[in-house]
């Protein structure tokens, strides 16, 4: 058997543009990563150091903390009502951040060695991974196909990265249909669902997308950008319980386990809604005063309707804007990092200081 030849990592390729971006006299304001940068708040450091304590090993199920302050998040801030969190099958457990769930998710629902992985046009290149690792096909596509084929997973993302767009009501309950039709599991990664500026996005697990249960869906969500917690390593998967039980018994086996100081922070998260939004009010800042400024300079922001970047086009080949910006001392991402169909468009993040962000804006408006 040869050995999983994973894609290169694409941000290894914007070396030649970083050094062009250094040299401007401003210093560089990298927009090509979306790492938060503000501090994270005060509580869940100190919910991290109450439970700091930790003899014994965490448990991949999740405390009892945890799960019940996931579910009364999902429900109070989503509308999305689980089933038992606590039953023998579990509607929701933390995982490590949101990334590594992603990249193994086939591999943990059992879905390795034959069959396709449904992804978006514009795709996070993790999906795309996740079905290498798995020994797994990949088929880019943004509606239902008029046959299942060999498909085994569908993943879905809205608020969508790159491009920040937002799926409908419409094409979410069309992706619920096809995929309990063909007996296929619908997954969401809604990480950046508490982000939505002209619109409001819907997790694939309220009610008026999955009915009366959560069968064949799951849902992936992350404290990394609401919370400012990237460094905690914390997220969540949620929906159907036999999905979720595969997953956690896998999980289990692997000693995939989320730190319990570090659940103890979530928990903590979770319940308080106040943190983020400061935290979505910082972001809708610079979004403003950035989105105006690549305007004013001439670009096109397209979707962006949610999440954290911007979808900027200058209609040429994003290689070619890429340069432009790091003539200016800025570096962002090429979309030709999330597909064929990004090739003509850069990502910009908004997870910069302010004063990068203005340091931008300026550059921009020249």
């Amino acid at each position: 058997m040869s050995a999983v030849r994973l894609p290169d990592f694409p941000w290894d390729s914007l070396g030649a543009a970083r050094a062009r971006a250094a040299e401007h006299s401003g210093g560089v304001v990298d927009l090509s990563i979306g790492t938060p940068v503000d501090p994270t708040p005060p509580l869940l450091g100190e919910a991290l150091a109450a439970a700091g304590d930790a003899p014994g090993y965490p448990t991949a199920l999740g405390t009892a903390d945890v799960r019940r302050a996931a579910a009364g998040w999902l429900s109070r801030r989503l509308g999305v009502q689980l089933a038992d969190p606590f039953g023998a099958d579990p509607s929701v457990i933390p995982t490590v951040g949101s990334k590594e769930l992603v990249a193994l998710l086939p591999t943990l629902l059992g879905l390795s060695g034959s069959g396709t992985v449904l992804i978006p046009e514009v795709a996070y290149p993790t999906y795309e991974v996740g079905a290498v690792v798995a020994g797994l096909s990949v088929l880019r596509t943004d509606t239902p196909p008029a046959a299942p084929g060999d498909a085994v997973l569908v993943w879905l993302n809205s608020p969508g990265n790159p491009h920040g767009r937002v799926l409908t009501g419409d094409e979410l309950r069309a992706w619920v249909t096809w995929g309990r039709t063909h007996g296929v599991p619908v997954v969401a990664d809604e990480c950046y669902v508490e982000l939505g500026w002209d619109v409001q996005p819907r997790s694939v697990l309220h009610p008026a997308v999955a009915g009366d249960d959560h069968t064949g869906l799951l849902a992936v969500h992350s404290l990394s950008k609401q919370s400012t917690a990237a460094g905690y390593r914390a997220g969540l998967l949620s929906g159907d319980p036999a999905l979720v039980r595969r997953v956690w018994e896998t999980r289990r086996h692997l000693g995939l386990l989320v730190p319990t100081p570090v659940q103890a922070a979530m928990a903590a998260a979770l319940a308080d809604d106040e943190h983020v939004a400061v935290q979505r009010e910082r972001y809708r800042a610079r979004r403003d005063r950035l989105a105006a400024a690549v305007r004013a300079a001439g670009a096109r922001i397209d979707h962006s309707e949610a999440g954290l970047y911007l979808w900027v086009t200058r209609d040429e080949d994003c290689w070619t804007t890429i340069d432009w910006l790091a003539g200016l001392g800025i570096v962002a991402a090429p979309g030709s990092f999330y597909g064929p169909a990004g090739a003509r468009h850069v990502r910009m993040a908004l997870t910069a200081t302010d004063e990068r962000i203005d340091a931008a804006a300026t550059r921009l408006a020249g």
